[in-house]
């Protein structure tokens, strides 16, 4: 069960080539311990550009933000410009129009470009920590998106119709579980807290993205779990970074 929970994750959260079949769906709609576990596979193959040795920084962050892209692709991407268009448009009837709406507009493309740059800044900081650390904190992050997801779906309302409320069926308790996952990742750059400070903040960043979509839009839609997810990797990347200068 939770190997195909797993492989329908990976399957839905990524562009890893595990495949698609509707009983992993359903395992991992059912299953909120695959976000994190999916979490920790994603964020390994993430680390691998941090961990290279003799590369120089700039190469470091243009390979992270490569590698991520390869990895993840860009739905989530995709979800956080619909919902920058949204942001800057007034009246709910018009911020749903918007989300429909296939073409990127002015915010959209904000949004996505300051997700990018983000980042890459994020990279560059990353090749000047200790291996370890890098790695350990690009795998937290990873995991923190992750759990950000679970946790629209444990306390999300659908907007609409839609892929993103199939996942909407979860329960606080049963985010328990995951969030028990997740924790290890917080030792990642022990003795350092950067790996738990990365994590506070992601989770921080995904709660304000819920609360902003509850008032705004209704609930939670699937843009909202692209949103969270990259939201939540930057705000634990940056995060974890100054927690680890800040010691």
């Amino acid at each position: 069960m939770v190997l195909s929970a797993l492989r329908g994750a990976l399957g839905f959260l990524t562009r890893l080539p595990v495949g698609h079949d509707e009983p992993s769906w359903d395992a991992f709609r059912r299953t909120p311990t695959a976000f994190p576990l999916a979490g920790y596979v994603v964020g390994a193959l993430l680390a691998v550009p941090v961990v290279l040795p003799a590369v120089p920084a700039p190469v470091v962050a243009f390979l992270f933000v490569l590698v991520l892209l390869g990895v993840t692709g860009i739905t989530h991407l995709d979800g956080l410009a619909d919902l920058g268009d949204a942001a800057v448009v007034h009246g709910a009837d018009r911020r749903h129009e918007v989300l429909k709406d296939a073409q990127v507009g002015v915010g959209g493309t904000v949004a996505v470009a300051a997700a990018l740059v983000g980042l890459a800044l994020a990279g560059l900081a990353l090749a000047g920590l200790p291996t370890r650390a890098a790695a350990g904190l690009v795998v937290a992050a990873e995991v923190t998106a992750k759990l950000s997801m679970a946790g629209l779906a444990a306390f999300g309302s659908p907007a609409h119709e839609g892929l993103g409320s199939q996942l909407l069926g979860a329960t606080p308790r049963g985010l328990l579980p995951a969030a028990a996952l997740a924790l290890p990742a917080t030792v990642l750059t022990w003795p350092s807290p950067a790996a738990a400070a990365g994590l506070l903040a992601g989770l921080a960043a995904a709660s304000l993205l819920v609360r902003w979509v509850r008032g705004w839009l209704g609930g939670v839609s699937g843009d909202a779990f692209g949103a969270a997810n990259e939201l939540a990797r930057l705000a634990a990347l940056h995060a974890g970074v100054l927690a680890w200068g800040a010691l």
